[in-house]
Order: structure tokens, then C-alpha cells, then sequence
């Protein structure tokens, strides 16, 4: 089996001596070489789901099933770099010594951007620059899967737009598989190949994005329309 499936999986949490139903029996496939976006409202269930399949918390009911290679990174909404490591020392950070091919390293730092900046520490960086270090380290792990839990989300309008372009190039060039969460519609949009939205722990859609050339252009009759259902989707409660 190629990517991940989620099949019937259930999980509660205990609040204030009370159980909470978060995820009530979400079934999906996520496809390798894809960026499978997770869409829906806050408090509904989708970082939960990405903690699941990312394997930082255990099913209470169901199966998450993986590929043959199964090895996960994760990009949160904060960088999370070492302040006391370079940009260098920080993408290779958990890598072993012989996993720490120096041409290949080169190119992910080159690839998000910031040749030149090998040297530089945390501190000497923008938001944006520093989520790109966290993007290049997640890829020198060589994983099968990069869960990210919108990263972009702490970042201004500029730099977001910059990020979601890089991403897009990144992901192209690399043939990554992601698994991206968001509450943002216009960011699904420009991201996704697929659409799940999320709706009380359920999965409410799923949308099939059209490949198009070039960037795509949100204000498309094609997009406007879905963004529409996807919207008339959120807005409907059964």
C-alpha cells in the first residue's frame, strides 16, 4: 500500500473530569507525492487527526495503516529551531553522521532558499526564513510523510503568500508527500491536490483539486466554485 489509510478511527480526550468526543470515525486515504490538506473550522478535529497519523498520540478506536516506508517529520505553526545551532547545524540536527551528506544538504537549503545563510543563527533571521530552516530540516530527514500543522499561520499576508509559493516549488521538486492542516479556504486552494474538510470529528467533503499550469488563479470560475461548496459545506451542520 502506497501513502496512508485511516479507517474508522476514534479518539476522545478527558475534560474537566468529562470525556470529549474529537474524532467520531474518520475513514481516509492519503496519497503519496500529494499534499493532502486538512481543512476545517478551530476545535474540530484536524490536529488531532494530525497527531494521530503522525504517530505523537495512539488511537483509542480504529487502525491507521502506512506504506512500506513509514518514517514522519513535522513543520508547526513555530519553527522550532535550536537558538544556540546555525541554520546548518539546525537542518541536520537528529541526522546521523553518515546521513549528513553534504551535497545533498546543500541542496534543501538551496531548494528553500536560503544558500548563504548556512551560517546564520535563529536570531539573525525573519519569521518566514526561519520556517523555511524548519521546512529544509524536515526534508534532510528523508521522510516518507511531512505533517505540517499550519505553519504558516503565525506569519503576515506577504510572507504566508511567499511560503506557500516556496512550498508549492519545494513540493514539486522533491515529490513530497504532505499531510498540511489549515483553516484558511484560499489556502487549501492554492496548496491541496486534496481536500478534506473536517466538520465535528466527521469528514464532512473531500474535494479532487484540478491540476492546472502554472499558479493557480483563485479568482478562476473553477475556483471560485468550489471555494463556494467548500464554504456552503462548513456553513451546513446535518
Amino acid at each position: 500500500m502506497a501513502g496512508i489509510e485511516l479507517i474508522n478511527v476514534h479518539k476522545q480526550y478527558v475534560v474537566d473530569e468529562r470525556p470529549v468526543k474529537v474524532l467520531k470515525g474518520i475513514s481516509l486515504q492519503i496519497p503519496e507525492k500529494h499534499i493532502t490538506v486538512i481543512l476545517g473550522r478551530s476545535g474540530c478535529g484536524k490536529t488531532t487527526l494530525l497527531r494521530l497519523t503522525g504517530g505523537l498520540e495512539q488511537v483509542d478506536e480504529g487502525e491507521i495503516r502506512y506504506g512500506l516506508s513509514h518514517k514522519t517529520a513535522f513543520v508547526f505553526q513555530e519553527p522550532r529551531l535550536m537558538p544556540w545551532l546555525n541554520v546548518w547545524n539546525n537542518v541536520t540536527f537528529g541526522l546521523e553522521k553518515k546521513d549528513q551528506d553534504q551535497e545533498k544538504i546543500e541542496s534543501i537549503i538551496a531548494a528553500v532558499g536560503l544558500c548563504g545563510f548556512e551560517k546564520a543563527y535563529p536570531s539573525q533571521l525573519s519569521g518566514g526564513m526561519q520556517q523555511r530552516a524548519a521546512i529544509a530540516r524536515a526534508l534532510a530527514y528523508e521522510p516518507s510523510f511531512i505533517m505540517m500543522d499550519e505553519p504558516f499561520a503565525a506569519l503576515d499576508y506577504f510572507t504566508r503568500e511567499q511560503m506557500q509559493k516556496e512550498l508549492l516549488r519545494v513540493q514539486g521538486g522533491q515529490g513530497s508527500s504532505i499531510l498540511f492542516v489549515t483553516h484558511s479556504i484560499d489556502e487549501a486552494l492554492l496548496l491541496g491536490h486534496r481536500i478534506v474538510v473536517i466538520e465535528n470529528g466527521l469528514v464532512k467533503a473531500q474535494y479532487q483539486v484540478p491540476e492546472t499550469a502554472g499558479e493557480r488563479n483563485l479568482l478562476d470560475d473553477l475556483f471560485i466554485s468550489l471555494k463556494r461548496d467548500i464554504i456552503n459545506n462548513l456553513n451546513t451542520t446535518e
